[in-house]
């Protein structure tokens, strides 16, 4: 089962930068999406109304988090791969 994880970014914004690097290292495959594009209006908004102001805001199946977080790209990472060996 293939876990979907998106990473809603700000244009020039330095930590989405570096947690989209971190996912990369960590082999971890994602989508992004520019939460000043229109189509995401109604997105910025639900996110404002949970308390997440800060850029990036990572999802996933189950968790969500803001700004670069590197104990949880690792955490995200483990648990992916951990899934994923045990499906083998």
């Amino acid at each position: 089962m293939k876990i979907p994880v998106t990473v809603y970014t700000t244009p020039n914004c330095v930590q989405c930068n570096m947690t989209k690097k971190l996912l990369d290292r960590n082999g971890i495959i994602y989508a992004v999406e520019d939460l000043t594009a229109e189509k995401n209006a109604e997105k910025l908004e639900e996110f404002r109304s949970q308390g997440y102001s800060q850029a990036p805001i990572v999802t996933t199946d189950t968790k969500i988090w803001s700004g670069f977080k590197p104990s949880k790209i690792e955490s995200l990472a483990h648990y992916l791969f951990s899934a994923e060996r045990e499906k083998k």
